[in-house]
């Protein structure tokens, strides 16, 4: 039987003691980090971009299927990927958990070794946060700090007409993930005696339990000297993304379902599911890849990116949001990405 230390042996203090003992710092920046009243960054010179989210158990995610450490991970890099989608680097991050009394000291170690792996892999700062209990159930909410040279950021309604819509890795993969848990999840509550079966899909079930922020891709961008029209990050799915920028820029788009860029894995598992992988890509969400716009004249400094896929471009308002399919057929693109308040 492993050990299970209840939180209330150490007392507000005592747990974010704990849980902040092995904290890094890896930012210049961090002027005073945890074990204040609040924390101070000074970013020389640089504009401050900031962001939030809440997760809650059950609504975006499920501890059936998530390890914990796995969810610390996710729930830094949600955050983190925010930030990049302003074309800005993140720095800081502050986590603010609240859980009933059935998460034991351990459950938290173990989602904090998640958040410390993320803060190490992005080398951003934890800097503060705030334990609660609650009624019942895990509630998670992250606000990340990024820096970005002085108006440099990257709104979603500045994409012109003509511009090439790029997005980066590839898209499905994480809702073909999610679609093989619930499937398992289903099986185990029916016979709990049933051994899960992930079919080896270690790529699409890694997109969804520990997807990656794409600092890389800003990285890339800022040494070719190329700073996109528009961005934003793929949470919902493209579709509804493609529409907020389209929305946000007065602007019509045209993508082509030949240019998408879907991983041989989801392709196979969707037509195992009976899933249309473009409307995977398409509608599925929680990719966390970034789709952006960029000037025409920027094209050749992008080619060799392997990273990232030219999929369409902007067009006037009055054409419409629509997608080419591969027979040439031309459809109008809805918002059919995930809702979570369905």
């Amino acid at each position: 039987m492993e050990e299970r230390t209840e939180i209330e042996s150490l007392g507000e203090f005592g747990l974010i003691d704990h849980l902040t003992r092995n904290i890094e710092i890896h930012n210049a920046s961090t002027v005073l980090g945890v074990g204040d009243d609040a924390a101070v960054i000074d970013h020389f010179g640089k504009q401050t971009v900031i962001s939030t989210d809440v997760l809650v158990e059950n609504i975006h995610f499920d501890l059936m299927y998530t390890p914990l450490k796995h969810l610390g991970y996710k729930s830094v890099v949600v955050n983190l990927s925010d930030i990049c989608a302003m074309n800005a680097v993140p720095t800081h991050i502050t986590v603010s958990i609240a859980f009933s009394n059935r998460f034991s000291l351990e459950a938290l170690d173990e989602f904090y070794e998640g958040v410390y792996a993320a803060c190490e892999r992005y080398k951003v700062d934890l800097i503060g946060g705030d334990t609660s209990s609650s009624q019942k159930g895990f509630f998670i909410s992250v606000t990340a700090v990024g820096e970005v040279a002085p108006d440099k950021f990257v709104k979603r309604s500045t994409a012109q007409k003509g511009d090439l819509i790029c997005v980066s890795g590839d898209l499905g993969g994480a809702y073909l993930g999610l679609t093989i848990l619930e499937r398992e999840k289903q099986i185990f509550l029916e016979n709990p005696k049933v051994q899960p079966d992930l079919e080896n899909q270690t790529y699409i079930i890694g997109r969804q339990l520990k997807p990656e922020a794409r600092l890389d891709i800003i990285q890339y961008l800022a040494e070719k000297e190329v700073v996109p029209t528009a961005m934003m990050d793929v949470s919902d799915g493209l579709s509804s993304e493609i529409l907020h920028i389209c929305k946000q820029s007065q602007l019509g788009a045209v993508l082509y379902e030949e240019k998408l860029p879907i991983h041989s894995d989801a392709k196979m598992m969707g037509m195992q599911f009976g899933l249309d992988p473009t409307a995977c890509a398409l509608s599925g969400g929680e990719d966390y890849e970034l789709l952006f716009t960029i000037k025409q004249e920027d094209y050749d400094k992008l080619t060799l990116s392997e990273e990232i896929s030219v999929i369409g471009y902007m067009q006037e308002m009055e054409k419409g949001v629509n997608i080419i399919t591969r027979g040439g057929n031309q459809h109008p693109i809805t918002a059919q990405g995930w809702n979570a308040f369905k």
